[in-house]
């Protein structure tokens, strides 16, 4: 599988350490906040790349996201319920204290306490054994062929500074101010963190002490949130940013014409999707009572061909993403092309509404972010267009991601009725879309975190567990082709499509872009 890596004006010089002939200042601008430094508090794509400059995993992702060694230099499996990490030696934290294995087996345990988001990379029975200082096994109870897979993104904390800030606990995205400790970080990964401004400003600047081999020429980096599509366009054009993530769709023509910079687009493996709540008797935002139209499958696909995804495609999103009838990218699952969507036809919705006992719709409110996602509240504005002619009421409820996740997601009990999401599966397989997105969980979240419609299918669960211990490729595609026939044909969650990637850059500015989406400094270059 291999995903393109952008260098602009020039290749991107790789395996050389570049010393800097003058201050190279690389500042970018992301829609959205970094807000807590805990990269265990929230599972999300951009906060867990811009932690993956400071702290680093177990293993790391190269530039076409192979696996490759991170903190442990080699693993080995010693059975097919024992795996051998050995650990990367020399290691020192940002604080001068020593990378062992005590700081791995702590992190575990850090990465299971109540406010972590990242529990499920790691089986909740695997037991972490230290060998020796540079050594830990990991013990299962049944075979697991993708238990390394998601490690590049737990991060390894040092025990010793943990437990002296009062970090032994994540910071649970449930409190109302950030814990001291959430505030700053200490990893041993290639830059440091100077400081920051939740939701402002961060400022990093490289480890001279890094283990690594920099590949960058920076002396300092500037991380903003510009929230406007406007003012981030504005502040590339100008000069005041050299990179903006994500160029809103309708500038991306205005970007390119400009002589200083460009647009890099490529492949992006995040699926945007909808979900329903099909857990309560009664939905919380809705004008029907005493029953839950969602928990009837002909709803369901009522809403799903009432969407006409090529007008999304073409007119939102100016034809930067590709519909899909999977929750998985094509890249990411070999039968893919096995599935179709169940097709765009507003009278086969009004129909199968009427069938339902809704000939007239219904009133639901439908929760959305406006700063996450490409074009996300544009697209949840098409999507209440098209379910009003078939008769839905849509109350279109959108809030930057911060207040989105904590209404929607397990932090308020899945506090919604409808809502969009988008998801890059961290293993890049489709076990991890199956447990996380499908599987069942309860209405404290355990199970299925990120259901955030609470779907339930004792089938496709039973499937996923078969499918985390096949070690048969063959047998396992079929296992998650059986599974994911199940979610498609019942319309559990409704897939719309994998959002292409679409940065801003100045022609300066050289960054390798990769298909998940984190902006990983260590690979970004500045020309005079």
């Amino acid at each position: 599988m291999k995903f393109r890596t952008w260098a602009v004006a020039g290749a991107l010089a790789v395996g050389l350490a570049v010393a800097p002939a003058s201050a190279k200042t690389f500042r970018y601008a992301f829609q959205g906040d970094l807000n807590a430094l805990d990269p265990y508090t929230l599972n999300e794509t951009f906060t867990l790349g811009a932690m993956g400059n400071v702290m680093e995993g177990l293993t790391k992702r190269d530039k076409e996201l192979k696996i490759i060694p991170g903190l442990a230099e080699s693993w080995e499996i010693v059975d097919p319920l024992k795996w051998r990490f050995h650990l990367r030696k020399g290691v020192k934290f940002h604080n001068g204290e020593d990378f062992v294995a005590d700081d791995v087996i702590f992190s575990l345990d850090r990465m299971r306490s109540p406010g972590s988001q990242i529990k499920s990379r790691a089986p909740a029975d695997m037991k972490a054994v230290k060998v020796d200082d540079n050594t830990v096994d990991f013990v299962l109870t049944s075979p697991n062929p993708i238990l390394h897979y998601e490690w590049d993104t737990w991060y390894i904390y040092s025990k010793k500074w943990a437990e002296a800030n009062g970090a032994t606990q994540a910071q649970s995205a449930t409190a109302t101010s950030l814990n001291p400790f959430a505030l700053k970080a200490n990893g041993t990964g290639p830059f440091t963190i100077v400081s920051h401004e939740p939701g402002v400003k961060t400022v990093f600047k490289p480890n001279p002490n890094w283990w690594g081999k920099p590949e960058h020429n920076l002396t300092e980096v500037i991380f903003t949130t510009i929230k406007s599509d406007a003012t981030r366009v504005a502040a590339l054009l100008s000069g005041e940013i050299d990179m903006m993530d994500p160029v809103p769709v309708q500038d991306v023509e205005r970007i390119k014409s400009n002589p200083s910079t460009d647009v890099l687009t490529g492949p992006e493996l995040r699926t945007i999707f909808l979900n329903m709540d099909q857990m309560r008797d009664e939905l919380l935002y809705s004008n029907v009572k005493g029953k839950n139209p969602f928990k009837d499958v002909r709803v369901r696909k009522a809403f799903y061909q009432a969407i006409d995804i090529e007008a999304i495609k073409s007119r939102v999103m100016r034809n930067l993403a590709t519909p899909s009838a999977l929750l998985i990218s094509p890249l990411l699952y070999s039968r893919s092309a096995e599935f179709k969507r169940h097709p765009y036809d507003p009278e086969a919705s009004k129909k199968l509404l009427a069938e339902a006992g809704y000939p007239n719709g219904f009133e639901v409110t439908f929760d959305c972010p406006n700063d996450r996602y490409v074009n996300d509240e544009a697209i949840c504005q098409a999507v209440t267009t098209m379910l009003a002619r078939v008769g839905v009421k849509v109350t279109l409820l959108a809030q930057p991601k911060a207040k989105y996740f904590e209404k929607a997601g397990p932090t308020k009990k899945y506090d919604s009725s409808f809502n969009l999401l988008g998801w890059t599966p961290g293993s890049f397989d489709s076990w991890n879309v199956l447990a996380n997105i499908a599987g069942c969980r309860d209405a404290d979240g355990k199970g299925g975190t990120f259901n955030y419609g609470g779907y339930c299918n004792q089938k496709v669960e039973d499937l996923a567990k078969q499918i985390l211990v096949e070690v048969d490729p063959k047998k396992r595609d079929e296992l998650i082709f059986q599974a994911f026939t199940i979610v498609h044909e019942e319309a559990g969650l409704l897939p719309l499509h994998q959002q292409a990637l679409v940065w801003g850059v100045n022609k300066k500015t050289k960054i390798a872009q990769r298909a998940d989406n984190q902006i990983l400094l260590y690979w970004v270059q500045k020309q005079d």
